[in-house]
């Protein structure tokens, strides 16, 4: 089997990549290297992923742009078995910053790998990396109540796939982001090709370059191990479900081995009984690092939503598929990863 991995330096990339060389796999990585650019951090970041990786043999790694067709085209060589596409410009308030730069990564990135894969590996399997943003503010009508330390749905364990994605504002990075998604389930209903769309929340794990931008888990672990503060935007009471790296690596592999489903359209996610809130998981920190972490409360940011649960009934059912990392096993392996590479982080 070969699986090719783009975006394979970053948290999601590194994870699958590893997965399927342990399987034994062929893995080609593409990745440009470009994440600590894009938060503007002094410091290298998934460059360690990118080294990690060239320790195993059966891993190729090119370095390349998902934009540039010559650099896809090598990468799927003569063909591949399936391509995990976790490319893309991550973060809203960098999107919100740089339009056009988070199209071009995004919706074109997505385009011109589909395309790609199309003309020269028409058989292969294609999961593309979305994002519970697609749904934007329609989340935000969504009744709620509001407990001492969280918001809750009321009357709703999660968001399932038949939220609307439409007549709601998004951020350019969920419009972006949305593009892909849409252009994914294209290329299966229109040129036969099996694709899969992840609607993915919170996921993290060891080996996560977290910012305050992107990737809050491991921001908020890393910030509290240097003594630096947290800032809290609204009241803290924001809900998300974690899902661990790993996990997510098993759901994709379950789909590509998959010889039932030739489109699998899901939202992917810790689920109802992997949730925490900022508030919450402040109060955990002090247990994984040993000393309370120092916070400080700002305004609340464009379209952050107040609760975000994924309904992963879906992808229970069709993938025979459930988290197998708690909240709290997979945060005790990051801090451990963080404290191990402590050097690593530059922070203002």
């Amino acid at each position: 089997m070969k699986v090719l991995v783009t975006g394979g330096a970053g948290l999601v990339g590194s994870h699958c990549a590893e997965y399927y060389a342990n399987k034994g796999a062929k893995v080609v990585v593409l990745d440009n290297l470009i994440r600590s650019q894009i938060f503007k951090s002094k410091k290298e970041s998934v460059e360690y992923n990118w080294r990690r990786l060239g320790k195993f043999k059966n891993i190729k790694r090119i370095k390349g742009d998902v934009r540039e067709e010559k650099d896809v085209l090598s990468a799927i060589g003569k063909g591949v078995d399936a391509v995990i596409h976790a490319a893309g410009q991550p973060g809203i308030p960098s999107s919100i910053r740089m339009p056009k730069e988070d199209f071009s990564i995004n919706a074109f990135g997505t385009l011109n790998v589909l395309e790609c894969l199309r003309k020269k590996s028409k058989k292969a399997a294609f999961v593309y990396c979305s994002t519970n943003k697609v749904y934007g503010e329609n989340v935000d009508k969504v009744a709620l109540k509001q407990l001492k330390t969280r918001y809750m749905f009321k009357g709703m364990k999660g968001v399932d796939e038949h939220m609307l994605t439409d007549l709601a504002g998004h951020t350019p990075y969920g419009v972006s982001k949305l593009v892909g998604d849409l252009y994914t389930q294209e290329y299966a209903r229109i040129y036969g090709m099996k694709t899969a769309v992840f609607r993915m929340s919170c996921i993290y794990g060891d080996r996560q370059f977290g910012y305050e931008d992107q990737g809050w888990v491991a921001w908020f672990i890393i910030a509290c191990l240097l003594g630096k503060k947290i800032t809290i935007y609204g009241n803290g009471k924001q809900v998300r479900d974690l899902l661990y790296a790993g996990d997510l690596a098993k759901a994709f592999d379950l789909f590509i081995t998959n010889q039932k489903h030739r489109h699998v359209l899901v939202n992917i996610g810790g689920g109802p009984e992997n949730t925490t809130s900022l508030l919450e998981y402040l109060k955990r920190l002090e247990g994984l690092v040993g000393k309370p972490p120092k916070v400080k409360f700002a305004d609340w940011r464009l379209s952050d939503q107040r609760v975000y649960i994924s309904n992963i009934d879906k992808a229970k059912k069709i993938l025979s598929w459930k988290p197998a990392v708690s909240i709290d096993q997979g945060s005790l392996e990051l801090t451990k990863w963080i404290k191990n590479n402590k050097s690593m982080f530059w922070i203002d």
